[in-house]
């Protein structure tokens, strides 16, 4: 896709999805594109391959279990949806239909987190904890819309399915100057460099992350920035590496609950290898029906906007182990 986007303008994500897989499908012509009534963004595709897109109407479970039938005949198949839907709704015929069985199944979609001012059944908050149990599945959050493509290129020779979270895709921040970062699958990019803390983040969040990084800077304080934005296989190197080089010292921030999904794969990977941290905070939302607003309204309301991640930043910063 023809870069014309640069570091710090708005582009839908959406449209790098539709894009994408429109020339994708030349290239692969066992491409298959579905969606449970959701296919605004893939008019291109199916505009252009009408014999290889289904809607399948409001029927997640449906559109999951036809996407796995195409993919035993040997297909490529992506669903795209709400993400509140798909991982909920279809979590029994993803982990079953999709996941025993191994197949290349990607399911890509949108309101991840408390976006969209849809309300707590619009919200997919529980999505990673659900999507990262599962046996075989690769799970991703993205929040550069220009990632978005690269993924989806890099997920065509993939044997097993992806998972891919993204926010409401209308409007998201390009957060990385194109052709500077290596993105693969299963590696995290150091978003901003530092020594004196690190902040873990993914998705929606990392924009926040980085602004709270540019805060401390003022203070004199240094903060890495780790975009983790693919959550399973986590990047273990870098976080343990991180440990060494920034004192100890974590936050891990992001729009999902609290506990179950980067912060708990964080803290695993911390004790599984013996790894001694001075300070660890986790922030995201609490055990609470989040209700109607704004994301960044809910954020600060719920513990876990840009003030509250400058506090905890400096808090873990100032502790004494």
């Amino acid at each position: 896709m023809p870069v014309t986007f640069t570091f710090g303008e708005f582009l839908g994500a959406r449209s790098v999805i539709g894009t994408t897989l429109a020339e994708l499908g030349d290239e692969y012509p066992n491409l298959w594109v579905l969606t449970p009534d959701i296919g605004a963004t893939l008019v291109e595709f199916r505009d252009k391959f009408p014999e290889r897109f289904l809607d399948v109407g409001l029927a997640e479970q449906a559109c999951v279990g036809v996407a796995a039938g195409l993919a035993y005949d040997g297909n490529i198949p992506v669903v795209s949806g709400m993400l509140p839907f798909l991982s909920m709704r279809a979590l029994e015929q993803i982990r079953t239909d999709v996941c025993y069985p191994n197949l290349p199944v990607k399911i890509i979609g949108t309101h991840g987190g408390l976006v969209g001012n849809g309300g707590s059944t619009h919200y997919a908050v529980e999505d990673l904890t659900l999507m990262g149990a599962l046996t075989n599945m690769t799970v991703t959050s993205i929040g550069d819309p220009l990632m978005v493509g690269e993924v989806l290129r890099q997920s065509m020779s993939m044997t097993g399915p992806l998972y891919i979270r993204l926010a409401v895709g209308k409007k998201d921040k390009v957060l990385y100057e194109p052709g500077t970062q290596d993105i693969r699958i299963g590696k995290g990019i150091i978003a901003r460099e530092g020594t004196d803390a690190t902040i873990f983040t993914h998705g929606t969040t990392v924009a926040q992350a980085l602004d709270a990084a540019d805060e401390l800077a003022k203070d004199g304080r240094s903060v890495r920035v780790v975009d983790m934005w693919t959550l399973k296989p986590i990047d273990q190197e870098l976080i343990i590496r991180s440990a060494a080089e920034t004192d100890g010292r974590f936050v891990v921030l992001e729009d999902h609950l609290a506990y179950g999904g980067l912060a708990t794969r964080v803290a695993d990977v911390v004790t599984d290898n013996g790894v001694h941290l001075k300070a660890f905070e986790r922030l995201g939302i609490p055990q609470i029906y989040a209700g109607f607003g704004e994301d960044e309204q809910l954020r600060n309301k719920h513990g876990y906007g840009l003030e509250a991640t400058v506090a905890a930043l400096r808090r873990v910063i100032a502790a004494t182990p």
